[in-house]
């Protein structure tokens, strides 16, 4: 495994732990070297997904943040939130949640912020395109992240910088999971790996 070397520190070891719990799950593949990172977490077909993909990111030292509501932030329990990954987003503010969530790449030296792009465990036929935004605006490169419900396998993919050519970008990550080919718990509700934005307009030209 290349990449930074596999901790031994408790927080990772009770993670790789409960990983052996869960049906033996493990880490495959490189621990990415990048310091800053938008992750993509899919597939998100079941809520077991954000647990895996949280734990095997721990058992090789990296701590995932991921977003939640403004309300979630505010003490007490807020302090909790913090601490464990959660980053309070006020989309009531003008720079709405791509520009707080830039703003939070330029002010952390290391940060994972993990994304479903789905969006949501149902079926989708298109992701949003907000991690896109994100990184594109952050200037950092996007991790795909994988799990492997059959081989009960998960980890990150190589780092994919973005060009800022939407269909060039997206066929780089498509090819990623086209070679990976991991299995979600329910196949059925893994929709296309695409963005709204990339779709023809429906409008001919007159």
């Amino acid at each position: 495994m290349t990449g930074r070397p596999q901790p031994k520190t408790i927080e990772a070891r009770v993670a790789r732990a409960g990983l052996k719990a869960l049906g033996g799950w493990r880490y495959v593949g490189d621990v990415p070297a990048p310091r800053r990172a938008v992750c993509l977490a899919t597939p998100h077909t079941d809520n077991m997904d954000g647990l895996l993909l949280v734990l095997l990111a721990k058992s090789v030292g990296l701590q995932l943040s991921w977003m939640v509501k403004d309300d979630w932030g505010k003490p007490p329990i807020g302090i909790l939130i913090r601490k464990v990954g959660g980053v309070p987003i006020d989309r009531s503010k003008a720079n709405g949640m791509v520009g707080s969530m830039v703003e939070e790449f330029e002010r952390r030296n290391e940060f994972y912020l993990a994304i479903p792009p789905e969006g949501t465990r149902k079926r989708t036929d298109f992701w949003k395109s907000g991690f896109y935004r994100i990184a594109l605006g952050a200037k950092v490169p996007v991790l795909p992240g994988f799990l492997d419900y059959a081989k009960k396998e998960g980890g990150f993919g190589p780092p994919i910088e973005l060009s800022g050519d939407m269909k060039k970008d997206m066929d780089a990550i498509r090819a990623f999971y086209d070679k990976a080919d991991p299995k979600p718990r329910h196949p059925d509700k893994f929709g296309p790996i695409r963005l709204r934005e990339e779709a023809p307009s429906t409008h001919n030209a007159s």
